[in-house]
């Protein structure tokens, strides 16, 4: 079987074909599924690597890289997702040959000592901003920023979820299914991430028309949906201030998923029904808290895995890199699994 014919088959170029099989790891995630499936459909064996033309790939030096949760609880398990992701991503990848180091510190004042003792060749910063003079302690190690910024100032580079891409993806979704009442709801109001999010859901909302509520909790909860889920009575008074308000919102937008178990359980509880009296759409998907549903809503999915991708690229390039100056943010945008009913159809209510 001829490469061209591979590439036909699998939808892409010739040149993407010999990429995925001479340097697969240059090759997006989802042409390099097709490519491998079309060769294993025809039984299609690549020569012997040194008969093969064009640049060959070469395994680069392992790198060890800490991936450092600030403000977060040592050994805390639901800080774990990083590392399952990082495994996913070795095991179809041999480019990311990394040994991982997590490191944890209860401030952002607070430097892991692990950093300076383990040989760490980068760090991946994640969860509350460091101080200014914790960052400055780095020195001239690498390091980016990973997920929401807490702050647009942030001096160093970043990779993170496109949360305007998310509330303007979920405003246009409630639109076309025919919501013209809809609301933004959701716990944790000063978090970063939703308040983009929701931000952009109004803006959004309004432009197309539609009459929009927000109906954000506590700025201070009491608890931090990083690692537990939040109190009950919180999603109580979000369920009793939708159900309160003068026109009833048909569409809603949680722009977070880890208490819509939650809040769908008390939104029943009050008496309205998914299909029936509203739909929802995510700005999350978790597939731990989204199969554990009573119903499958439309979800915003923030590509999770690729965005480990993209910020373990990134760190590697500043480490090979760390001369070049300037702040590079990399955004990873969102994309939309809409809900499904039993006919595999998406719901619309008028």
């Amino acid at each position: 079987m001829l490469i061209t014919e591979i590439a036909r088959k699998a939808r892409v170029s010739p040149a993407t074909v010999s990429r995925a099989i001479n340097q697969p790891q240059l090759v997006a995630p989802e042409s390099l599924s097709r490519i491998r499936a079309v060769m294993q459909e025809h039984n299609y064996v690549p020569a012997p690597l040194n008969r093969r033309r064009g640049p060959k790939a070469r395994l680069p030096e392992q790198r060890r890289i800490g991936v450092w949760f600030v403000g977060a609880r040592a050994n805390n398990p639901s800080l774990n997702w990083f590392q399952d992701q990082l495994l996913q991503v070795q095991s179809t990848d041999p480019r990311y040959r990394v040994d991982l180091r997590v490191l944890y510190s209860n401030t952002p004042d607070e430097l892991p000592r692990a950093i300076a003792t383990d040989g760490i060749d980068g760090v991946i910063v994640q969860g509350m901003e460091p101080s200014p003079q914790c960052l400055a302690k780095l020195g001239e190690i690498p390091h980016v920023w990973f997920m929401t910024r807490r702050t647009a100032g942030f001096p160093g580079d970043y990779v993170e979820p496109n949360n305007e891409e998310n509330g303007r993806m979920a405003a246009d979704y409630l639109k076309e299914h025919g919501h013209k009442n809809v609301a933004v709801i959701s716990t944790d109001a000063d978090y970063s991430a939703i308040v983009r999010r929701a931000d952009a859901f109004v803006q959004r909302a309004r432009e197309i028309g539609l009459t929009v509520h927000s109906l954000l909790g506590r700025s201070s909860p009491g608890v931090s949906y990083l690692e537990i889920s939040p109190l009950q009575v919180e999603t109580e008074l979000l369920v009793k201030r939708l159900n309160a308000l003068p026109t009833k919102a048909t569409g809603l937008y949680l722009p977070v998923d880890h208490f819509c178990g939650s809040f769908f359980r008390v939104l029943r509880e009050s008496g309205r029904k998914p299909g029936r009296d509203f739909d929802a759409i995510l700005g999350n998907y978790n597939p731990m808290i989204y199969h554990n549903l009573d119903h499958t809503p439309a979800v915003i999915d923030i590509n999770l895995s690729t965005l480990v991708r993209k910020v373990i690229d990134h760190l590697l390039w500043r480490i090979e890199n760390p001369a070049v100056s300037g702040r590079i943010g990399v955004s990873i945008s969102p994309r939309l699994l809409p809900s499904a009913g039993a006919n595999g159809t998406s719901r619309t209510i008028a």
